[in-house]
């Protein structure tokens, strides 16, 4: 299909042909993916706001209230491991040692081994679909883990938990590349991570309330793993029934829509969808310099994260707290992260400076911190002072959200982008793999070894994104300069190519947001 029939009268006389320079550089259809060419205009075609607006919010209430819901699930599935560490399935389960600690570090170990065949699954099937699956089989094994009665038990299901919710948070970075244009896409990638958050908060609350179940057949912490999991199920069978795989595939959508979802995000020029795997994708996503800058981002935050995740509690409850007190301040710490993430997006939109608002929520992690690992818990206002310091720590969290977002706008190609989600989450399962480890039960509760492990992390943090400032900054005015000399390729304004699958180094008129 080479034009792109409109009904809408106000979008046929807003139609604009590209000018003169573009005329001259049209789009391959040779190049495009056989269902996006169904879709794709020959021609740019300006959507009008009110209609643009419209079609965000049709895309939102079928896509992104999904993802927000199920990130939200897969969160409050995964940090149930942390509640249920002071609801006595330590003793129960008899961990010894550093058993407790690789509990978690065995999910990241899967995604380790796992991430690049999800990735590379992830673009070749029905997204939706899979994406249910994945859910409605972490489900199970989440419910499993109710039964357990020993250490070798419960790594084998936690493992394989690592293995289906690995498929998550890359189908999202896809789907948000997919459905979305780049000035949205920061706001949408913040929107399902602050699920992190939420769970913190109906979590705790819900934690507190099955910690209240003293008697029956089940533990506390067993009816807490068996009620997330068959709800997860259920949740995973409607996700497969109601979300669409793609604009092209949207059944729920009329075909004008449809065409227009993809016209929407034709500036985007990262591509919509392709199968066909192309080596040197894979070759310059391995020697792209972002790439691994978000890549370490990753680690860089994960490894803390992980680690005051999975003895949240434990530290928490070493400031003096008992177990229900514990278990209601871990709500406090979820509208922390909410107003973390959310200020975050709400300064990068006013601002549109991703690299310099990442580093000024690091500041707080240093100070937050430092006061951990000096300061002695040894009167009721230390407790308190130490448990907001505990809270600001976790500040350096909207670095982690805003590199995801980087990834799904700065990284054209299809294959380019699978290659650099999956490095992206074989450096964020590292980093959770090694954060449990460093909160060694010798050095608890204050833990300085983990402590001062994580200030190296802030450092290093730092180090990364001003580098990645430095060199996304230079490639744009590389290409600036050659549009100011007239290389028709180079004009930002040229969209000829936004559809034909080519990398970002390869697309010259692609401009890098940092």
């Amino acid at each position: 299909m080479s034009g792109l029939e409109v009904a809408d009268p106000e979008i046929v006389q807003s139609r604009r042909s590209l000018d003169e320079p573009m005329e001259k550089d049209r789009q391959n259809y040779d190049n495009i993916d056989h269902e996006v060419a169904k879709y794709a205009s020959d021609t740019a075609i300006d959507i009008p706001q009110e209609k643009n607006d419209e079609l965000r919010r049709k895309i939102d209430k079928r896509v992104l209230v999904i993802m927000i819901a199920t990130y939200f699930l897969q969160a409050i599935d995964k940090g149930t491991m942390s509640f249920a560490s002071i609801m006595g399935i330590i003793s129960d389960v008899g961990l010894k040692g550093q058993e407790y600690s690789w509990l978690t570090t065995c999910i990241y170990l899967t995604i380790l081994v796992v991430e690049y065949p999800q990735n590379w699954i992830i673009t070749r099937v029905p997204i939706a679909k899979y994406l249910s699956f994945s859910i409605v089989a972490w489900g199970v094994v989440l419910a499993c883990t109710a039964a357990c009665n020993s250490f070798v038990g419960l790594v084998i299901v936690r493992s394989l938990l690592g293995l289906f919710e690995s498929a998550c948070q890359p189908a999202f970075v896809v789907l948000s590349a997919i459905w979305y244009r780049r000035e949205e896409q920061t706001a949408r990638v913040t929107y399902w991570y602050m699920m992190n958050g939420a769970q913190q908060v109906v979590g705790g609350l819900l934690a507190y309330c099955f910690s209240l179940i003293s008697t029956g057949p089940l533990k506390s912490w067993q009816w807490l793993f068996m009620s997330y999991g068959i709800i997860s199920v259920i949740y995973g069978i409607f996700v497969g029934w109601y979300m669409p795989d793609s604009p092209m595939r949207a059944k729920c959508f009329s075909e004008e829509d449809k065409r227009l979802m993809v016209e929407r995000v034709r500036d985007n020029q990262t591509g919509l969808q392709n199968r066909t795997f192309k080596k040197d994708h894979l070759i310059e996503a391995l020697t792209d310099p972002q790439v691994w800058g978000y890549a370490l981002i990753a680690l860089t935050t994960t490894l803390p994260t992980s680690g005051l995740g999975a003895f949240q509690g434990i530290i928490i409850k070493s400031f003096g707290f008992t177990t229900l007190q514990t278990q209601l301040l871990a709500m406090v710490l979820g509208f922390y992260i909410i107003f973390v993430l959310l200020g975050s997006v709400w300064i990068v939109k006013r601002t549109s400076q991703n690299l310099l608002t990442m580093l000024g929520f690091v500041i707080p992690s240093f100070v937050g911190t430092i006061l951990l690992m000096t300061v002695t818990p040894d009167t009721l206002a230390r407790k308190v002072g130490l448990l907001i310091c505990y809270y600001i720590t976790l500040s350096f969290w909207s670095a982690q959200t805003l590199a995801l977002s980087m990834i799904s706008r700065n990284v054209a190609g299809t294959t380019k982008k699978s290659v650099a989600v999956a490095t992206n989450f074989i450096f964020w399962s590292v980093g959770n793999s090694i954060g449990p480890q460093v909160f060694l039960g010798w050095d608890g509760p204050r833990y300085f070894i983990a402590f001062a492990t994580h200030l190296g992390c802030y450092c290093l943090l730092v180090i990364v994104i001003l580098g990645l400032r430095f060199y996304l900054t230079r490639q744009n005015k590389k290409r600036d300069r050659m549009a100011a000399e007239g290389i028709i390729e180079a004009d930002p304004k040229n969209l000829a190519h936004g559809f034909e699958d080519l990398t970002d180094l390869k697309n010259l008129s692609f401009r890098y947001v940092y």
